[in-house]
């Protein structure tokens, strides 16, 4: 049997803000990486990368949004890649083979906190804001 849930609104505008934070990050990162690693003084080959992973994230971020019933698994995997990022963002910050200038560090902490807020608001609906449902698998 698959644990389906049926998402609440909280638990939907969670996803979709998500998708659409992250959908919106990585057009602006792959799109325009030259301009931006001279502004934030990051490599340009990190903002293109981290751009091109975000799109395909976010396209699953919204199917599992706009879904009646969602695999529950598939929003703990949600939960867990936002942490994984997180983590990421501040290792590279902390011991990453970059340089940042401050706009680039203040640009890398605050899509960590934003990312870090959609994975607290998706957890607290996952533990006890989405009804549930039993679907055989």
């Amino acid at each position: 049997m698959a644990d389906t849930l049926h998402p609440t609104p909280f638990l939907r505008f969670a996803l979709l803000g998500d998708a659409a934070a992250s959908g919106a990050t990585g057009l602006l990162l792959a799109a325009g990486a030259g301009a931006l690693a001279s502004l934030l003084g990051l490599p340009e080959g990190l903002l293109r990368v981290a751009g091109l992973l975000l799109l395909p994230y976010a396209a699953f971020v919204a199917w599992a949004g706009t879904r009646d019933g969602v695999p529950r698994n598939a929003v703990r995997a949600v939960v867990a890649i936002n942490l994984l990022w997180v983590l990421d963002s501040v290792l590279l910050l902390a011991f990453g083979p970059v340089s940042p200038n401050g706009l680039g560090v203040a640009f890398v902490l605050a899509q960590a906190l934003v990312v870090a807020g959609f994975a607290a608001m998706q957890w607290t609906a996952l533990r006890g804001g989405a009804s549930t449902a039993r679907a055989a698998a």
